[in-house]
């Protein structure tokens, strides 16, 4: 049950950002700065339940620009310290629609990252790249222009829910 993985079609609309993660969105806001943005980022947090499916997917176009892994503590995913103290893996995205980056957290049950990805690669929306064990949070930074179309509370699918739209940059 815990190691499922269903299979899921990405929605077919240019700049759309799919969730990369299913769970419940737990915070929307904006940062002054996102771990692969220099200037203010649209933070949205998805916490993942031992319920929800553990599998993230790519949420958009692009190449894997960077790869960092950092080791840390295990709070509570659901707390907002989690997304600073806790283990993490960072992954940036860069496309048409510019930059994008996950980060998987782990959490106090959750004590196992897995990332399949490499830099230079190639991505495309909804593709398995990894997961959290057992659930956890994984938070997505966006560009502050990006048409956020989830509210909190809302739940989400990987792979299939659109986070937010993207418009191409110049």
């Amino acid at each position: 049950y815990f190691f499922r993985d269903p299979e899921r079609r990405p929605p077919d609309l240019p700049g759309a950002v799919v969730a990369p993660a299913d769970g419940k969105i737990i915070d929307l806001s904006l940062v002054e700065a996102g771990p692969v943005h220099d200037s203010a980022a649209r933070k949205v947090s998805i916490f993942m339940s031992p319920f929800n499916v553990h599998v993230n997917r790519i949420p958009v176009e692009g190449v894997v620009k960077a790869l960092r892994y950092s080791p840390g503590k295990f709070a509570a995913a659901f707390q907002s310290k989690a997304s600073l103290d806790n283990e993490r893996q960072y992954v940036d995205f860069a496309g048409p629609y510019g930059r994008v980056g996950c980060v998987q957290i782990a959490g106090w049950l959750a004590r196992r990252i897995v990332c399949h990805l490499r830099v230079g690669q190639a991505v495309h929306p909804g593709e398995r790249y990894g997961m959290i064990r057992f659930g956890s949070r994984l938070d997505l930074y966006l560009p502050p222009e990006c048409d956020i179309r989830v509210k909190l509370n809302d739940r989400v699918r990987a792979g299939e829910t659109i986070v937010g739209v993207l418009h191409e940059t110049k």
